[in-house]
């Protein structure tokens, strides 16, 4: 009897052994279905990743935004025209296209005698008094246009065109050209004072 009873629970242990194995494969079955279900889950993680890179240019813009909110300002160029003659030199300062007039001297504002208005010192003052009208409106870089009578009179500037030039590179301006723009005829006209001359 004992050896049957031995047998019947040896039985039975290996169909709860079975039960117990048949129960768990459905379940491994389904946690092996759930896990591709899962993987859809991740999915926006990536899409974050994705996203997060979007976002960074919006960070970086204001950063950027107040270098092109103040554009550096061109400073305004003038023409400097010397007029220098053997009795005066006159200075006018006018945009590159000469319609608008900065400032203009000349040696008969600075001296009282005639006879100085052409000389250096008086070209020399009336040069330092226009740069300084140029600075105060904020023109910095200038060319100089020197200019003798030209025609069928003196070819050559007179004294106070040298003093000129001297006296605006010291001035601190920012000399970019100078140029001689004498007129020079091809041809000339008959100078004034008759055939003999001018008689003194």
């Amino acid at each position: 009897m004992s050896e049957k009873t031995e047998a019947k629970k040896e039985e039975k242990k290996e169909h709860a052994h079975h039960k117990e194995a048949a129960k768990d494969e459905p379940k491994e079955a389904k946690h092996e279905h759930a896990k591709p279900a899962e993987a859809p889950k991740e999915a926006p993680k990536h899409e974050a990743k994705a996203e997060a890179p979007k976002e960074a240019p919006k960070a970086a813009a204001p950063a950027a935004a107040p270098a092109s909110a103040e554009p550096r300002r061109r400073s305004k160029l003038a023409v400097i025209h010397v007029y220098s003659s053997k009795n005066d030199t006159i200075i006018t300062a006018t945009d590159v296209s000469g319609a608008e007039t900065f400032a203009w001297a000349s040696g008969g504002m600075i001296v009282k005698s005639d006879r100085e208005e052409g000389r250096p010192y008086a070209a020399m003052q009336a040069a330092i008094k226009v740069v300084n009208a140029l600075k105060e409106k904020g023109v910095m870089p200038v060319y100089i246009k020197i200019r003798a009578p030209g025609g069928n009179g003196s070819k050559t500037p007179g004294a106070g065109a040298q003093a000129v030039v001297r006296a605006i590179a010291r001035m601190g301006v920012r000399l970019q050209r100078i140029e001689d723009v004498t007129p020079v005829p091809t041809d000339s006209m008959r100078k004034k004072g008759g055939r003999r001359g001018r008689r003194v």
